[in-house]
């Protein structure tokens, strides 16, 4: 999205008023990353702008529950179901591309009544690493290449996904990885998702196959990163409405289907001097930084902590295994996919850390977060990186979580990195994927009923 600095609410007005919008669409991305907020028409979208919400729809799992009897989350959300406050963002005004009449989006802040913002909401929790790179005169950018499937239409989650029906009239059947023909086949779609991208002032950039059956990936070119958490939010949801119009499903689950690959979000990190415009991981003679090492070193102590945040849901670990393009470790190493951390080539202005372990699954706000969060306590710790890997990693042991109780327990076990995330956000988080894991053990799986119904 293009960046309007400066952007006011008077600002705002005249570009509603200049597009003729008639219905604005007010959105709070929640802590799974659903688009939640109102409708409001245009007359109803005044200076007051005093919209409000109940702060537990902050507080929701993936299908909508709560937890009943987590004491630390009744911490944070009020048991009165009290009101937050949501004021626009400016700045993310854009055009709903999809939408019949003239309509607009923007994602809105949540604050408490007393003003200050809501500390466990996903745009705050982003904000609050953001300030602490700020405070050290240090100004961090990322760009995420984001991978996702398209499916037929699937009416009833009983059955499994099946790969769409492309231009030839046939569906993927074999792994197609960089095929242009492959994207060609659902080149009518793409050209809508340009489209809306391109009406949405999205600066979305390559696209191509990626290797499993129906998979593809586009990357998005770096900037700032609470901007670029917006246009990934925006991307998803542009993407979803995109497929649905050709009678399709895009999804970003981290594992659709059983004998594909999973999807990721492969996220580029670099950290400038906010003074110079200096790439801090390169030194003055273009060689790797103290800085540069730290932060690996960071990524490589916290990653493992951080895991709940980068891999969300109970699919998302069926995406973490052996010899597939998702890493197990934390290794890195020099231009090398098969390590969590890899290290691109690149001119030394150019220098940035890659992590690999992040599913496309997850929140983008928190996220970006939470690995900002691992390299800064690398570089404030001054953190030394194991050696680098040269040959491949995926032979070498599992160091991240197999599943979503091991990758909490890590998490709320990891007091410096709840420090900087936010003790009553990663209360609330917490207490959260743990209903989502309870309701996940009450579904007996397809597998369970073929074999062990009548095996045991």
């Amino acid at each position: 999205m293009v960046v309007r600095k400066n952007f006011t609410f008077s600002d705002m007005d005249l570009w509603l008023n200049q597009r003729q919008v008639t219905e604005i669409e007010c959105l709070v991305p929640d802590l799974t990353g659903v688009a939640r907020g109102k409708i409001l028409p245009r007359t109803k979208f005044t200076n007051e702008r005093g919209m409000r919400m109940p702060e537990a729809v902050l507080g929701m799992t993936v299908t909508g529950n709560y937890p009943a009897n987590d004491v630390a989350y009744f911490r944070a959300i009020s048991q009165t179901d009290r009101d937050m406050v949501l004021r626009p963002d400016p700045s993310t005004i854009t055009v709903v591309p999809w939408a019949l009449d003239p309509t607009a989006q923007v994602i809105h802040d949540c604050y408490f009544s007393d003003g200050s913002l809501v500390d466990f909401a996903p745009r705050s929790v982003l904000r609050r690493v953001l300030k602490l790179y700020a405070d050290k005169g240090w100004s961090p950018s990322v760009g995420p290449e984001l991978e996702f499937y398209l499916t037929a239409r699937n009416n009833d989650p009983d059955l499994p996904l099946r790969s769409p029906i492309g231009r030839s009239g046939r569906a993927e059947t074999s792994r197609q990885i960089y095929s242009i023909d492959a994207v060609n086949e659902f080149d009518p779609l793409f050209e809508d998702i340009y489209d809306f991208c391109d009406r949405m002032q999205l600066d979305v950039d390559t696209l191509i196959h990626e290797i499993g059956a129906g998979q593809f990936g586009i990357d998005l070119l770096s900037c700032e990163p609470l901007t670029m958490a917006d246009n990934v939010f925006f991307f998803k949801r542009t993407l979803r409405e995109a497929a649905l119009k050709h009678n399709m499903y895009a999804t970003f689950m981290a594992k659709p289907l059983a004998d594909e690959p999973g999807s990721a979000m492969h996220l580029h990190q670099g950290v400038t001097d906010s003074r110079t415009g200096l790439n801090l991981f390169s030194t003055p003679e273009g060689a790797p930084s103290p800085a540069f090492y730290h932060y690996i070193g960071g990524l490589q102590r916290y990653m493992p902590a951080a895991m709940a945040l980068a891999a969300p849901y109970v699919n998302s670990y069926r995406r973490i295994v052996r010899h597939t393009t998702a890493p197990i470790n934390v290794q890195w190493g020099l231009d090398n996919r098969t390590v969590g951390f890899r290290v691109p080539e690149s001119t030394p202005q150019e220098r940035k850390v890659e992590n690999r372990v992040i599913g496309a699954d997850a929140n983008p706000y928190l996220a970006f977060a939470v690995t900002l969060a691992c390299g800064y306590l690398g570089m404030i710790e001054e953190a030394e990186p194991s050696p680098m890997t040269v040959g491949s990693a995926h032979a070498l042991d599992f160091e991240l979580p197999r599943g979503l109780p091991q990758a909490l327990h890590l998490l709320r076990a990891e007091d410096k990195l709840r420090a900087v995330l936010g003790e009553r956000f990663v209360d609330v988080y917490a207490a959260i994927k743990d209903q989502e894991h309870l309701e996940f053990m009450t579904v007996i799986s397809p597998w369970e009923r073929e074999h062990l119904l009548l095996h045991v």
